[in-house]
């Protein structure tokens, strides 16, 4: 939900929805390749990919088509191979290249105006599970036959 916390020390905290982790811990099991790509470094997002078991954690480069070419080299995909969810000006120019754009419900207007579908939920408040859910619809898979 794009909410930073900082202590006076420097320490920083992250609010994460855990229906949204749930829901990319099932997609992965079921073989979905989830990436999460910011650009700005968080120790945070780090620790929470970790516990979800994020593979691909991209961080600290302002131009995500530059970060995730790497990456889909490794995994060799294409740009139409690939959904992307973003919430701001920084995510156009990767939302421009991608098969399937996907803004969250409260991104910028700039956004939203180039985007291929906007959730109904809001950035932190189920908007991933929300993708999610369509996904497994479209494969024709259930999240539940992979909660174990």
């Amino acid at each position: 939900d794009d909410t930073l916390l900082f202590g006076p020390d420097g320490f920083e905290a992250k609010r994460f929805n855990i229906s949204d982790g749930l829901y990319m811990v099932l997609a992965q099991r079921a073989g979905l390749e989830i990436a999460i790509i910011s650009g700005r470094y968080s120790p945070a997002t780090d620790s929470r990919m970790t516990d979800l078991g994020i593979k691909h954690v991209l961080q600290k480069k302002l131009d995500k088509t530059k970060q995730i070419e790497p990456l889909m080299k490794t995994l060799k995909l294409d740009y139409d191979d690939i959904a992307f969810v973003g919430n701001e000006i920084l995510d156009i120019k990767l939302s421009k290249r991608v098969g399937l754009a996907i803004a969250v419900a409260d991104s910028c207007r700039e956004l939203l105006e180039v985007v291929d579908y906007v959730t109904e939920r809001r950035g932190g408040e189920g908007a991933v599970r929300e993708i999610l859910e369509a996904w497994f619809e479209a494969v024709g898979k259930s999240a539940q036959e992979f909660l174990v």
